[in-house]
């Protein structure tokens, strides 16, 4: 299949699926559940590009294997997260806001605009698939691996650290600033674009694939400047005492040793 016939078929791939947890999100008055949905929607889209691309199959595989352990461990850590809780506060703001109106407006704001954030974040994907030179791995493909590695770790270690922080009764109230969270104030989201940007150096071993730089680019914006970091702290800085403190000593995104303060 022709890499235009593979992106296109990808889009309605993802367009099938979002539309159908739309709804779900109706029926069930969560729409929520699009975050657990994330992580698996890539995982769809690599399966996809895998049985339908004719590129190396070694490359195809091993993108197809990344896309998959770092979906499923998201999807399966915000499930256990966020299931049964309700619907996020966020988005219960929003269904405050626009009332009556909130169910299709949330088709076009939320689930179609996340359907084609996904579709140009898996850029990298698909296009390299769809190459067949060079036909085994080569270093630079082992090179983009060692760095989603590195961020696959980063995400599951500060996830894992900040749920048994939260666990603690102690802890109420207070800024984690503990483990990896001593050097980044978002240890997870430092991991999602090293992850990205890993298999866009995967893609890249190809020659064809530069171009798709655009997905991780686009993931980086939304984790650092958009959905990410910065929504995230801008609530924590108005309800967490000492977070201003936390802010001034540790690194916003990439690691480094805290300063002194």
């Amino acid at each position: 299949m022709s890499t235009a016939g593979l992106l296109a078929v990808e889009a309605a791939v993802i367009w099938v699926l979002v539309t159908g947890l739309w709804a779900v999100s109706v029926a069930v008055r969560d729409t929520s559940i699009v975050d657990i949905f994330w992580g698996s929607g890539f995982v769809v889209a690599a399966c996809v590009a895998f049985a339908l691309a004719d590129g190396s199959r070694d490359r195809r595989l091993l993108l197809a294997l990344l896309v998959t352990a770092w979906g499923l461990r998201l999807t399966v850590y915000l499930a256990r997260r966020n299931l049964g809780k309700g619907e996020d506060s966020r988005y219960a703001a929003m269904r405050r806001r626009h009332g009556d109106r909130w169910p299709l407006r949330s088709l076009v704001v939320v689930f179609w605009l996340q359907g084609a954030l996904m579709w140009v974040v898996s850029l990298p994907v698909p296009v390299a698939m769809t190459d067949p030179t060079p036909a085994g791995l080569v270093a630079l493909d082992w090179v983009g691996g060692a760095l989603w590695a590195v961020g696959l770790a980063f995400e599951a270690v500060g996830d894992a650290q900040l749920a048994r922080f939260k666990a603690d009764p102690g802890s109420r109230g207070k800024v984690m600033d503990r483990g990896l969270w001593r050097y980044t104030r978002h240890p997870n989201y430092f991991g999602d674009f090293c992850v990205w940007w890993g298999i866009w150096l995967i893609a890249l071993s190809t020659g064809s694939a530069w171009w798709t730089a655009v997905g991780p680019i686009v993931m980086s914006v939304l984790l650092i400047r958009v959905s990410g970091a910065a929504l995230l702290e801008r609530s924590l800085i108005q309800r967490r005492e000492g977070y201003a403190d936390y802010v001034a000593r540790t690194s916003a995104f990439f690691p480094r040793p805290p300063r002194h303060h």
